[in-house]
């Protein structure tokens, strides 16, 4: 039964399950906290987050401090405060906690270093806290370590007073933390919590995983305690009492429950047990801890099914209370024995253990994320809002509040509250989002509504909230409500601090004895209101903190029970009381017009329906006799009123109510309506579930969402049509489309109530247990009965079917078990055997299991304690399971509650008890494989494993608990709440996408991690502390790596006239090893191990495509070292996105390498200069890294390794060219090396911490050397025939180099190794003796690339600072001592960019450098100057236009620079550039009286602005500001006199460019931004129109409008207006497509759509018939469209980094890769001959052969 919370519980609910201390107190704004001294906001890169750093001499001089004063109080009440700090190297600290009492009495609890021991007075407990490496024993004080590491220090408040002080914890007062340490924040909670849990004994203890906002990063394949120190003070091992001992004179110690502890006389791990210490001392590893042999313990004790076992409840987290006293001591030490952590102790002193281990979480952090949701309502169905802009709905869905995008149909969700909303309301500028919670005490959030993020969490006044009303601004918020004694209640909140960091404060509350059903605030004055209710309307106002009320002389209406009210606004938007009226209705039909200012009764009439003689539906009239319309809601515009009935009508009136405007007719009674701000669409809601608009102007209602109005008892999904159905309470059985959410059918039975559903696996056709006992088969397609068999006499309780369809089985409540035969659509009962299932049992989605392959059949019964496993066709007992222990928590039997067959391969059978355990059974044998115990404390009635068998997927109460079932040594559950009732049922989907759970609603979760889990690809050796050298062993041949599997194959929708050209097949890689392909043709052809292309695209065949790449514009600025230059040979490469671009720096002539499926990171060029290493990142596609190597004198990939699963951050090959060693990024920490020979894997090895670069020595091919966080790595290659192992050695950088990280290194001459630091010191070190000697500061920036030759040493920095530096005397320095004033600076130049790549000449005269701002540089020192060899923009490119003469071209990006080209080699030859402001559009004029002086160039910019550029004088001749808001678009007329342009609200303004004058806006489009603007010659004479200007155009909301103009004599007519449907979601990989169109310029009369329709397809309409003539299917919705003025060509881009060429006359499609980001930009040239594409900032040129 579940335990209510008492009233001191209830009003501590806001800190619940934890409460993040910085963030409700601001600490950011220092407005209720205080800081003193150094404090200040850092980055720290373990964490990547933001920390506090706190540091200075004096500790007590340096905090912060919560609260700000010291009169206030925290009045935090939670049990365990976390602090998650990081000491700072070898400084003290101080952490001073004020902690009150039940009795009031204030302590001060302190930790810190500074102490030397344990000190008590009656007011103040001082404990040493020492993190120190593990040295021989010593005093306890001391400095912090310099590799001090992040430490979650959990205090157990409670026990520290009631142990050292016996007195009863009350709540937290104050903290202050003191220097020296960082912190990242603070926590309080009522539970325990485990950051992380490691050895496989703790998977049978019930643990509460850390929650994610709490836990600290891990990297793939870490250990959380390699990186981490976890603190519990005091330590689970000290029991305490519930409540203090009375008149106790024992010391603390004497409180203890168990065996009393014994001393340890030196500090060493034991199995014995150990006394306790009141310091918290944690220790780190050091070198000569790991020949310690650690004593052995005794076995942790196994827990069966046959053994009696204890309750352990997690109740108060985690801990060891259902073993005895011996066990718990005997857990600790096996943890701390099995870690290797020593701890060390005093007399009468308890030790809190460091937890340190491993465990394998999940990947990623959360496994779920909710996508949508299928309800609607829950408490009520009268809470549905418009947002301010119309373009969302906001309404509850339970627990969860949905967000739904009516044009799209997407769903955003906030999530917090805990039971079902009952009340909302939306303020005036959708900014503030308030929801109350229906069950008492009520809990009120307030959300920001643009990000989802709840602002503040708060207790009503009232018991109950029933509604909630914003003013406009957002400032008032007033609710009503009962209070707990039943009367009516209303409440003003003052929330216009909210959003500024302040908090929500009661203005005012009154009590009324008046019923209230409605209330709201007024918009014309923040402090009136207006409410009515039964008899009674009233006007209210605030005034000087106090509410108060005016009634409304109704007259003779005052006796009608009012239901809803609404204010109707004047037409000319006056403010003025006086201008606005309030309307009212009521139950009987009338509809009161109240003057506000006079509070009088203006107009009152009353809706009656009649029926016209020989009508088919009653007509509307007011002021008759005879029963009303009860009328339920209204909502007023300025045109008209809105009413929803009790009949199910939703009725539009004009204000005076003569006639009927439009109605709707709904399912159900009509709950609620809200006119949309614009007035043009009529929200409606009914008690039925179903939630709408409609369409004013389309008179079109449409369907928003439908919903249960009771619980889901079931679900069940088909694959082929992805279709879901569900049975629910209300009795009804709904089929739902998983794409949309939408319903398609329903069944409805008013006698006999659906229990179980499943759909059959092949045929249309679904299967309905009911509670009659019958059995019923439905067709989808005739969505009728088919057949109904009714061999039950109970209820139907289970329902399943085995996978290739042929069987169905079913159980019913009298324990009867029948199977069917479904061979044929007339199925038939083939046995029905009776006492077999378990009698009495609830209806569960998992009461009957067949297995993956459909041989066995598995149920509980036939009594509640066995499990039967059948041959699903013979019905032969093959197995039976007896489940039933003891359960000493309930004195009864276990007992089973559901079943689940694992997938085939494992064998496996999953059993869900009474006892709140899954147990996993051999379903062949029985035997128990492994257990997991406190799943939920309540059974479990649902579960299912993936097909994978990663996740366990359990539905638990009202959360979702997804297990990780690959790890046997399980860290527990993710849970996901939403829900506000028992979940009923859960599954996955047939692909294993996404998952469903079903209770009060329908949820769909989107599964982040994939489904396959991936086997690490690299023998990973661990590197332990510095220390003497280790030799790692060479992997196996088994380990190399192989590739990920392909992608499931996406098919297109064709049409009969389209033909696609596919490719051949691919020729077979033979006998290869799948780590690597070897003599790979350049091409598009495509690889074995990647995924295969998609089915319905067309990629080009092998002799030749219809496009030949020309041409990259740009460099990747964001990778590093990924540019090489050899000045002997010529060679000249960069990558550009997917590309390797190798060029001829004289001719400018290119070379494109492709294959790579994502960015590429870095290049390596041998020695020999005849090979070429690439290497890219993982894509979305491939599970690893790419490496390609590369022949460089034919351009062909010879050889493809999949080293890393994650980026490959750097490359280099030996001296001798015979090895490549490859680096993996910070989350991978990965070095391998490979033989260049055959490219096999020779060794690799796992990184103790992030390494930034590698290098070898190019004067011994046997050492290669390593810089980091902190640290030199050196290794030496030792090979033994043909095994190669690595010796290595670390050493860390002395403290007089500063704490910066490593970042860049190479060698200088022997044996000199340059390192750069990221605080911009250089430092020197002698590999020899393995020191540093020499360092001087060489910028202000981090030092990201070194280079020397001779006697020179070039630095480039992340400031963009290029030095070459005289390094000749450093060698001396060496033996004499150090002195940077031998080293000097003689040349420097600042760049574009911070520094990413060089290669310099071996005199480093003259060399190349790239930047991150996209640059490659040409650098000369003797000259001093820098010449740009290769510029690209630095953000995303907007637009490409053409000369007339195609002599130039223009380029326009966000970076807000419009660049001028010549065309014929692409070099820049002009830039306008305007700051801070991002270009959006570009035009270029067309030919003026064939003057070309006169080209012009029109660009827009956000801010609204248009500017003209005169391309012949290179200056901008004209600025005006025809939009207020953002150019999305631009285009000339054809004469080049006239300026169209068009941005994001909708508007199209005609403009002169000469003189600026805007002389035309049209608004037709107005709410949705244009997206294109496209002007032609008007060549069609049957268009029926004037004008010598045929133009267009598209906008956001899928319309098109045509137009044809004479602007000369200002004219402009409508030609025609084209909508196109919009389907439920439309965003392909995170884009939104645009809506685009074009005028085919081949004829005239044809015009060309692309957009976010219901088909991914180029609908081509015909302007004379007024018609679409014409459909081409497109693999995927379209980004970009271009047509070709000289051919029938048609290029399309897409997201998905394809681009699509179409041959529109022979009806034939070719596809084309490589870029790296979706094709959002493709331009034909005026003759047709190139086709420019842009992804992001990168330009590709692409030549058409044959024009």
């Amino acid at each position: 039964m579940r335990r209510e919370p008492r009233p001191a519980e209830a009003l501590t609910a806001w800190q619940h399950p934890f409460l993040n201390v910085f963030r409700h107190f601001r600490v950011d704004e220092w407005k209720r906290s205080a800081k003193q001294g150094d404090v200040a906001v850092v980055t720290d890169k373990t964490l990547k987050g933001a920390v506090y750093r706190i540091r200075g001499s004096v500790s007590a001089a340096n905090y912060i401090q919560l609260p700000k004063s010291s009169t206030q109080s925290l009045g935090l009440t939670g049990r365990y405060l976390y602090v998650l700090f990081r000491p700072l190297p070898s400084k003290h600290f101080v952490i001073h906690l004020d902690v009150s009492s039940k009795d009031n009495q204030v302590i001060r609890v302190s930790f810190s270093n500074l102490f030397k021991e344990f000190k008590s007075t009656a007011t103040w407990l001082q404990f040493p806290l020492v993190l120190e490496a593990r040295t021989p024993q010593r005093d306890l004080v001391g400095l912090a370590p310099s590799g001090a590491r992040w430490t979650c220090l959990q205090l157990d408040l409670q026990d520290v007073l009631l142990v050292y002080l016996n007195r009863c914890y009350g709540h937290l007062k104050s903290i202050r933390l003191c220097a020296s340490l960082l912190v990242r924040n603070l926590y309080t909670s009522d539970l325990c919590f485990e950051p992380a849990i490691s050895g496989a004994q703790w998977a049978k203890l019930p643990v509460t995983p850390m929650p994610r906002e709490m836990a600290f990063p891990v990297p793939k394949g870490e250990s959380w305690h390699d990186r981490y120190i976890h603190v519990r003070f005091p330590s689970e091992s000290l029991k305490v009492p519930s409540k203090p001992i009375e008149k106790s004179c024992s010391p603390p110690e004497a409180v203890l429950l168990g065996p009393g502890p014994q001393p340890l006389p030196c500090p060493v791990a034991s199995s014995k047990p150990v006394r306790f210490s009141v310091s918290p001392v944690v220790q780190t590893p050091s070198p000569t801890a790991s020949g310690r042999a650690a004593l052995a313990p005794r076995p942790f004790p196994e827990v069966s099914l046959s053994q009696e076992r204890s309750d352990a409840s997690n109740a108060d987290g985690p801990g060891f209370h259902s073993l005895e006293p011996w066990a718990q001591l005997e857990a600790s030490d096996i943890h701390t024995a099995a870690a290797g952590t020593h701890v060390l102790t005093h007399e009468s002193a308890e030790v809190p253990v460091a937890r340190t281990g491993s465990c394998e979480g999940f990947l990623p952090d959360p496994v779920l994320r909710l996508k949508g949701v299928i309800g609607f309502g829950g408490h009520g169905t009268r809470q549905a809002l418009w947002t301010p802009d119309g373009a969302a709905v906001v309404y509850p869905c339970h627990a969860v509040i949905v967000v739904l995008l009516v044009d799209t149909g997407e769903q955003r969700f906030f999530l917090g509250h805990t039971d079902k909303v009952s009340a909302l309301a939306l303020d005036g500028s959708s900014s503030l989002l308030a929801s109350a919670q229906a069950r008492a005490p009520s809990v009120m959030r307030l959300w920001d509504f643009q990000t989802g993020r709840c602002l503040c969490l708060f207790r009503s006044p009232m018991h109950v909230v029933c509604s909630l009303s914003f003013s406009d601004s957002g400032a008032l918020l007033c609710g009503v409500g009962k209070d707990h004694h039943g009367r009516t209640m209303v409440v003003a909140w003052g929330t216009g601090q909210v959003g500024l960091g302040g908090e929500v404060v009661v203005l005012a509350k009154a009590h009324t004895d008046f019923d209230v059903q409605a209330f709201r605030v007024t918009f014309f004055d923040e402090t009136r209101m207006a409410s009515c209710g039964q008899g009674s309307v009233r006007l209210w106002r605030l005034r000087g903190g106090v509410l108060r009320s005016c009634p409304v002389d109704l007259g003779e209406h005052h006796a009608l029970q009012f239901t809803d009210l609404a204010f109707k606004q004047a037409r000319d938007g006056c403010p003025e009381p006086s201008a606005a009226m309030l309307f009212v209705c009521s139950r009987s039909g009338h509809i009161l017009e109240i003057d506000c200012q006079r509070m009088v009764v203006r107009h009152a009439r009353r809706l009656l329906p009649t029926r016209t003689p020989g009508g088919p539906h009653p007509q509307k009239q007011t002021f008759s006799s005879g029963p009303g319309i009860a009328i339920s809601s209204l909502s007023v515009s300025p045109a008209m009123c809105a009413v929803g009935s009790e009949d199910g009508f939703l009725r539009l009136w004009p204000l005076d109510f003569s006639s009927v405007l439009l109605e709707a007719e709904h399912e159900g009674p009509v709950s609620s309506v809200c006119v949309s701000p614009d007035g043009l669409r009529v929200l409606s809601a009914t008690s039925s579930g179903h939630l709408g608009f409609l369409d004013t102007l389309s008179r079109v209602y449409h369907m928003l969402a439908r919903s249960h109005t009771a619980p889901v008892l079931a679900l069940a999904m088909e694959q082929r049509r992805g279709q879901l159905a569900t049975v629910s309470q209300d009795r009804t059985v709904r089929i739902w489309d998983l794409a949309t959410l939408q319903q398609l059918y329903d069944f409805t039975s008013s006698e006999d109530a659906p229990c179980a559903v499943t759909f059959h696996p092949t045929r249309p056709t679904f299967f309905c247990g009911f509670s009659s006992g019958a059995v019923r088969s439905f067709s989808l397609e005739a969505a009728e009965v088919l057949v109904e068999h009714t061999c039950h006499r109970g209820a139907v309780t289970g329902l399943t079917a085995t996978p290739d369809g042929r069987l169905l089985f079913s159980s019913c409540s009298q324990g009867s078990l029948a199977q069917y035969s479904c061979a044929d659509p007339q199925w038939h009962v083939l046995r029905v055997a009776a006492d077999m299932v378990c009698p009495d049992a609830p209806a569960s989605p998992s009461a009957l299991a067949v297995s993956r392959d459909g041989r066995l059949l598995a149920f509980v019964g036939p009594s509640r304690c066995t499990v039967t496993v059948m041959g699903s066709a013979s019905l032969d007992e093959l197995l039976r399971v007896d489940i039933g222990t003891l359960d000493l928590a309930s004195s009864r039997l276990d007992s089973a509650m559901a079943v689940c067959f694992g997938p085939a391969a494992l064998g496996h059978l999953l059993v869900s008890t009474s006892s709140n355990r899954v147990v996993v059974l051999d379903a062949v044998s029985g035997r128990i494989i492994r257990e997991l115990p406190g799943v939920h404390p309540e059974p479990c009635p649902s579960l299912t494993l993936s097909e994978d068998a990663r996740f366990l997927l359990i539905a638990a109460g009202r959360t979702i608990k997804v297990w990780d079932y690959a790890t046997q040594a399980s860290p527990g559950p993710q849970v996901y709440i939403g829900h506000s009732e028992p979940v009923q049922a859960v599954a996955f989907s047939p692909d294993q996408q996404q998952v469903l759970s079903a209770g009060d609603a329908v949820f769909l979760w989107d599964v982040l991690a994939p489904t396959e889990r991936q086997v690490p690809t690299l023998s990973c050796v661990c590197l332990g502390p510095p220390g003497p050298p280790e030799t790692l062993s060479p992997p196996s041949p088994a380990t190399k790596a192989s590739p990920g599997p392909p992608q499931p194959a996406r098919q297109a929708r064709a049409q009969d006239r389209w033909r696609t050209q596919r490719p051949g097949p691919a020729s077979s890689p033979g006998s290869r090893s799948p780590s690597h392909v070897r003599h790979l043709h350049h091409g598009w052809a495509s690889v074995p191990g990647l995924p295969k292309v998609a089915m319905g695209t067309c990629p080009p065949p092998a002799s030749g495509g219809w496009l030949r790449l020309k041409a990259v514009v740009g460099y990747s600025g964001n990778g590093r070292a990924n540019m090489v230059w050899r000045p002997d040979t010529g060679f000249f490469a960069y990558t550009c996105g997917r590309l390797v671009v190798v060029e001829d720096l004289h001719s400018g002539a290119q070379q494109h390498w492709s294959g790579h499926s994502a960015e590429i990171s870095t290049l390596a060029l041998s020695h020999s200069a005849q090979v070429l290493a690439s290497a890219s990142g993982r894509s979305s596609t491939t599970a690893h890294c790419q490496i390609r190597v590369w022949d460089v004198s034919g351009g062909l990939c010879q050889h493809l390794i999949f080293p890393h699963s994650t980026t490959v951050l750097a490359l280099a090959f030996s001296p001798d060219d015979r090895l490549l060693v490859t680096l993996g990024d910070h989350d991978g920490r990965t070095l391998a090396l490979w033989g260049t020979a055959t490219y096999d894997l020779v060794s690799s090895t796992r990184l103790p911490e992030p390494v930034h670069g590698v290098a070898f020595n190019p004067w011994d091919a046997g050492e290669l050397t390593c810089v980091g966080q902190g640290t030199v790595t050196f290794w030496l290659l030792q090979q033994r025939g043909a095994d190669i192992s690595l010796q290595v050695r670390r050493e860390p950088v002395p403290e007089a180099v500063g704490a910066g990280e490593l970042t860049s290194l190479c060698y200088g001459a022997p044996p000199l190794l340059y390192c750069g630091t990221s605080s911009g010191q250089v430092c020197v070190w002698d590999t020899r003796a393995g020191r540093c000697f020499l360092s001087w500061e060489a910028d202000d920036g981090g030092i990201g690339l070194l280079l020397f030759s001779g006697s020179r040493l070039v630095s480039g920095s992340s400031t963009g600072r290029l030095r070459l530096w005289a390094v000749g005397a450093v060698s001396e320095l060496r033996c004499k001592g150090s002195g940077a004033s031998s080293v000097f600076m003689e040349h420097e130049l600042v760049l574009d960019g911070a520094v990413v790549s060089a290669s310099f000449d071996d005199s480093v005269d003259m060399g190349v450098v790239g930047t991150t701002a996209g640059t490659l540089w040409f650098v000369s020192w003797a000259e001093g100057t820098s010449t740009r060899l290769i510029s690209g923009h630095r953000s995303k490119v907007n637009e490409v236009v053409f000369s007339p003469g195609e002599s130039h071209c223009a380029t326009c990006s966000e970076d807000g620079s419009v660049r001028v080209w010549a065309l014929a080699s692409m070099e820049l030859v002009i830039q306008f550039q305007v700051l801070n402001q991002s270009c959006l559009c570009l035009a270029w004029s067309p030919p003026c009286c064939g003057r070309p002086e006169q080209q012009r160039l029109a660009a827009g910019y956000g801010d609204g602005s248009l500017r003209i550029f005169s391309v012949s004088r290179t200056a901008m001749e004209l600025k005006m500001h025809p939009h207020p808001v953002a150019l999305t678009t631009v285009a000339f007329s054809t004469d080049g006199q006239t300026v169209l342009s068009g941005d994001k609200d909708g508007l199209v303004a005609v403009s002169h460019p000469c003189t600026g004058t805007t002389f035309r806006v049209l608004s037709d489009h107005q709410g949705a931004p244009i997206s294109t603007i496209c002007v032609t010659c008007k060549e069609c004479e049957d268009l029926g129109v004037e004008g010598t200007d045929l133009w267009l155009a598209a906008s956001g909301d899928q319309r098109v409008s045509v137009w044809a103009s004479d602007w000369l004599r200002n004219h402009c007519e409508l030609v025609d207006w084209l909508s196109f449907p919009m389907p439920a979601t439309t965003e392909t990989q995170g884009h939104l497509p645009p809506s685009l169109a074009a005028f085919c310029p081949w004829d005239g009369a044809l015009l060309m759509y692309v957009g976010p329709g219901v088909y991914k397809e180029v609908i081509i309409y015909n302007l004379c018939q007024k018609q679409v003539v014409e459909k081409i299917p497109l693999p995927f919705f379209a980004m970009s469209l271009s047509l070709s003025p000289g051919t029938h060509l048609l290029a399309v881009g897409f997201a998905e980094c394809m681009l699509r060429l179409v041959d529109c006359a022979m009806g034939t499609a070719q596809d084309f890769a490589g870029h790296d980001n979706a094709v959002h930009l493709c331009r034909f040239t005026p003759s047709a001959r190139l086709l420019f594409t842009a992804a992001r900032n990168e330009i590709l040129v692409w030549e058409v052969p044959g024009l």
